[in-house]
């Protein structure tokens, strides 16, 4: 398909106004729902405790900036009031800034990870450009000094540089290890594939030092902090696609689970350098996500009460940063959307959301939740497959002549 098949997004009405204002707590379903009922509502039942317990610390860490201070909550309504008049022009260019080349400092780190031979691992660091898009947050967001320096793990072949997976990790869960073995990283690396697994600002090595958890730091400071940490995201992603590149990598693909979904797809609308994108139970719309959930649904409606700020408001801020406020750059067929029957931290009817995004977009269901995902060798398969036919059958041949 080609890009003038694709819907154009300028030409409909912005998603943020067309969505139902109850969207959040709409009924979901899949075709599972009936083929395996045990599997999807009793993983279903795990995922609400589980999402109340990330609630609750997404919410602690709000609650002193945005409640205990009013000022701060009328800064939040004009910075937000801000990112959304850029979000209203829906052009990428003028929100995604095509970043400078920088210098990458590559270190090389022992690796083992329980497997039978030692794979070349490099650590990747470097100085993110990034600039907050918001002139008002410039020196307080950059005040983060750990933040700025970014990092990644990169898994190389010792032959040389093969066709790249870049990893993103979800909300909290940024550990290296955990990422490659709930994923089998080291599976399609053994396939021929080279592996950079991302670390989201405010998160592992990126985390302030008095960081509570890993990610607090994203959410300490107000939803416009939020929002600049996913546009860095996206700046230092482009940066590292560059790195690749520079390195000889023949494709570059991304894969992320959660809001390392939500970055692949974003960066999907930015970067037309991707080869394929894969977003496994990705984070839509995250203000409606939020609302579902305790207690930040209370917390929200609290706000709200107090100030006049609305949900809707910060919808309409946050859209700057939802790849469903973009023209995709990638064709349907690149596009592989993964989500669990059971999920209910990103349930069903915001993956129906993204998928919609892409017309003819592969979608799979698994039937599992966010975070138990029962048939994942089944995915992983049709992740492989899918990843070699838009890699023009380069690490097929690689494996035949290993």
């Amino acid at each position: 398909m080609t890009d003038n098949a694709l819907p154009k997004v300028t030409e409909m009405p912005p998603w943020w106004l067309s969505l139902p204002e109850d969207f959040y707590s709409q009924s979901d379903g899949t075709e599972l729902d009936g083929e395996s009922p045990l599997q999807v509502y009793g993983t279903a039942a795990v995922d609400r405790v589980l999402r109340t317990a990330l609630g609750s610390a997404i919410s602690a860490s709000l609650l002193p900036k945005l409640l205990l201070n009013p000022s701060a909550l009328a800064d939040e309504r004009r910075f937000m009031d801000f990112y959304a008049g850029l979000a209203a022009q829906r052009d990428v260019t003028k929100v995604f800034k095509t970043p400078p080349q920088v210098d990458v400092k590559a270190v090389q780190t022992p690796r083992w990870a329980g497997w039978r031979k030692k794979v070349p691992t490099l650590q990747l660091s470097f100085d993110s450009p990034f600039e907050p898009l918001n002139p008002d947050m410039v020196d307080r967001y950059l005040s983060h000094q750990r933040n700025r320096r970014a990092q990644v793990q990169y898994w190389s072949h010792p032959e040389g540089s093969r066709p790249t997976l870049i990893f993103v990790h979800g909300v909290v869960a940024s550990d290296y290890e955990f990422n490659s073995r709930f994923f089998s990283l080291p599976w399609f690396y053994e396939r021929g594939y080279d592996i950079a697994l991302f670390t989201i600002p405010f998160h592992g090595q990126r985390a302030g030092r008095l960081s509570l958890f890993s990610g607090q730091g994203l959410f300490s400071d107000g939803f416009a902090q939020m929002t600049e940490g996913m546009l860095q995201s996206i700046c230092d992603l482009r940066v590292l696609v560059d790195f690749l590149e520079r390195r000889g990598a023949p494709h570059i693909g991304i894969s992320g689970l959660s809001l390392g979904g939500y970055l692949s797809a974003l960066l999907a609308a930015v970067e037309p350098r991707l080869a394929f994108c894969i977003p496994n139970s990705p984070l839509v719309a995250p203000v409606d996500t939020i609302r579902s959930w305790q207690p930040t649904h209370e917390i929200m409606e609290l706000i709200e009460r107090r100030s006049g700020f609305s949900a809707m408001d910060l919808r309409r801020g946050m859209a700057i940063h939802s790849p469903l406020s973009y023209q995709p750059l990638l064709d349907p067929e690149k596009v592989m959307i993964i989500g669990g029957a059971g999920d209910r931290f990103t349930p069903p009817r915001f993956v129906r959301l993204l998928h919609g995004h892409w017309p003819d977009s592969h979608l799979h269901w698994f039937p599992g939740n966010h975070v138990i995902h029962l048939g994942r060798q089944e995915y992983l398969k049709l992740m492989l497959s899918f990843m070699d036919s838009h890699c023009q059958g380069q690490t097929l041949q690689q494996r035949a002549q290993a």
